[in-house]
């Protein structure tokens, strides 16, 4: 019987102290560094770094090929597609040591990042926002933003569902799968139903 309470696959390896949450699922080849937290029912997929100091709320999932390095905080729900990058120093060089200047990166709660996309640290990620594959995030997005492109612009809107949200001439929308509705003031969205 397994004293623990997650799985991690037998090709990778756990630093100790950390803490990792009931249910969560650490697979193949992934490294989980010491002082990093890690909430309930997380998903952390096959080549996966999560560097010290990281904190991942509950119901992360993590796809392949993916690090997440000390300065990054993810809220519940965030999605993390295959291969996305963060980084965590503006003006790296191999012979400079950076590790005091760190910047920090949180992505807020129920936020996707597509596969490929970079996200510049020191931008946060407002959440429900949604950062498409191949973007390079190089300013804070706001919460329930559908951005694109390098550098990533603001194209749309997202609901919590993940479905893009058209406005009406009162700024109202409807998300088609929960009947959420949402509306926009001052370029910003919130739920209000």
């Amino acid at each position: 019987m397994n004293p623990l309470n997650y799985f991690v696959h037998e090709s990778s390896y756990v630093d100790q102290p950390c803490t990792i949450g009931l249910g969560t699922k650490i697979w193949h080849f992934s490294h989980i560094m010491p002082d990093c937290t890690i909430g309930d029912n997380c998903n952390i997929g096959q080549n996966v770094v999560i560097s010290s100091g990281v904190t991942l709320g509950n119901n992360v999932k993590i796809q392949n090929n993916v690090s997440v390095y000390t300065g990054v905080t993810c809220d519940d729900d965030v999605f993390l597609g295959p291969s996305c990058v963060f980084t965590n120093v503006t003006n790296p060089r191999s012979a400079v040591n950076r590790r005091g200047e760190y910047a920090k990166t949180h992505v807020g709660k129920g936020a996707t990042i597509g596969a490929n996309a970079t996200i510049v640290c020191g931008h946060d990620i407002g959440k429900f926002a949604f950062i498409a594959a191949g973007s390079v995030v190089t300013k804070t997005v706001p919460s329930y933003a559908l951005v694109m492109g390098n550098p990533a612009r603001i194209v749309g809107w997202m609901s919590e569902y993940g479905h893009r949200l058209y406005f009406d001439e009162q700024n109202q929308a409807i998300c088609i799968e929960s009947q959420q509705v949402y509306v926009i003031e001052d370029n910003e969205v919130k739920r209000i139903k």
